[in-house]
């Protein structure tokens, strides 16, 4: 098969300034080419990368797009003027994957590729317009209900694909582990970090010293964070916590991102973005490496965390959330590093079915499925 994959106007390709869809389709690519099909893939421009390059066996073409604005009318502009650019260079394909929102409004000829809507984020009223669209791919069973309740006459286009681990899990690895709960993510109001901060100062004060606190991620805004103001109100607040916190700032490269994962025990995640949040790139990532995961109890997370089994869950929509957010933490960080470290490795059992190799099938064979059948063999 001849695939094209556009990712979106606000990061390039390589994950040279992270994103998590970006770090995701980076990998796939270079499975479907390993399968033996083309792939071209376009992505935002980069001072630091050509216009052109191949890696792995992927094309990659490269057109302007923009830094990530905060107003979510700018970011829709911005979309819009990058989709234009890139209608302009789409090869003749037979599948066409994005994420971008106006693309698929302005692509409909299929000599470009059967358009196939790779949904990362709950949908915001732009799925009744995608009724042409040959396949609707849901990260998760949530996102999937919140499609299907926006456009119910588009169900039988929705499939459930979960995001992949941009890296081959290492079943070997294993070391000694730091009394650590590690955050990786974008340093954002809706990541819930002030909702962990408060509950840190609920800890008893022996606890609070026993383990250290490691924030990794941006915070500017053009990579997605919540800006200047926001990392140091946050900061205020940690220092008020009486925890030990640390803020390295962003790890964007994979072999420094694996040792915070290995040497880390618990992995806290505790998202409060109710419509955004469709499936976390990183608690999957901390869970290949061992973390035991703890997160909110957002739908997307039930689709491979079992709260007690393979981390633990806590209820961030109650009266009191930051108390049940302690509470939760207690139990966890209380059980001892042995019984943690057991957790964490149920968790790296329960992720291995998203590695690259099963996910990267799962399309391929989807693909296959839209495509006459001379053209839909799985073989290039």
């Amino acid at each position: 098969m001849k695939i094209t994959i556009v990712l979106g106007a606000f990061f390039p390709v390589p994950p040279l300034m992270g994103g998590a869809v970006e770090k995701v389709w980076f990998a796939l690519g270079q499975e479907f080419v390993r399968r033996g099909h083309t792939v071209v893939q376009i992505s935002r421009s980069h001072p630091e990368l050509p216009a052109t390059q191949e890696i792995e066996g992927v094309r990659h073409v490269r057109v302007r797009g923009s830094s990530q604005p905060r107003s979510i009318l700018w970011l829709k502009w911005f979309d819009l003027l990058y989709s234009l650019r890139v209608r302009r260079v789409l090869p003749e394909a037979d599948i066409l994957v994005t994420n971008t929102f106006w693309l698929p409004l302005l692509t409909r000829a299929t000599r470009r590729g059967l358009l196939c809507v790779h949904v990362a984020r709950g949908p915001k009223g732009q799925m009744r317009s995608y009724a042409h669209v040959a396949r609707l791919h849901a990260v998760s069973r949530a996102i999937a209900d919140q499609i299907v309740a926006e456009a119910p006459r588009l169900r039988a286009k929705v499939r459930v694909i979960p995001n992949a681990l941009p890296f081959r899990i290492d079943r070997t690895a294993r070391g000694a582990r730091e009394r650590t709960i590690l955050f990786v993510g974008r340093v954002h109001p809706e990541k819930g970090l002030e909702l962990f901060l408060r509950a840190l100062s609920h800890l008893p004060a022996e606890m609070l010293a026993a383990w250290k606190v490691r924030i990794v991620g941006p915070h500017e805004t053009a990579l997605g964070g919540g800006g200047v103001a926001f990392l140091r109100h946050l900061q205020a607040m940690g220092e008020q916590s009486g925890a030990r916190l640390e803020w390295p700032g962003q790890i964007f490269d994979p072999a420094k991102l694996a040792e915070e994962y290995r040497a880390s025990l618990v992995f806290a995640y505790p998202s409060v973005a109710e419509t955004g949040e469709a499936f976390g790139v990183a608690p999957i990532e901390a869970m290949a490496h061992g973390c035991a995961p703890f997160v909110s109890n957002l739908p997307c997370f039930r689709d491979y965390i079992e709260n007690g089994v393979t981390g633990f869950v806590f209820d961030h929509r109650g009266p009191a959330p930051e108390k049940n957010l302690a509470a939760r933490l207690v139990d966890l960080l209380g059980l001892g590093p042995e019984q943690i470290v057991r957790i964490g490795e149920a968790a790296r059992a329960q992720v291995a079915q998203f590695d690259v190799e099963t996910v990267g099938q799962r399309y391929l064979e989807d693909f296959a499925s839209l495509l006459p059948p001379a053209r839909s063999s799985l073989s290039a």
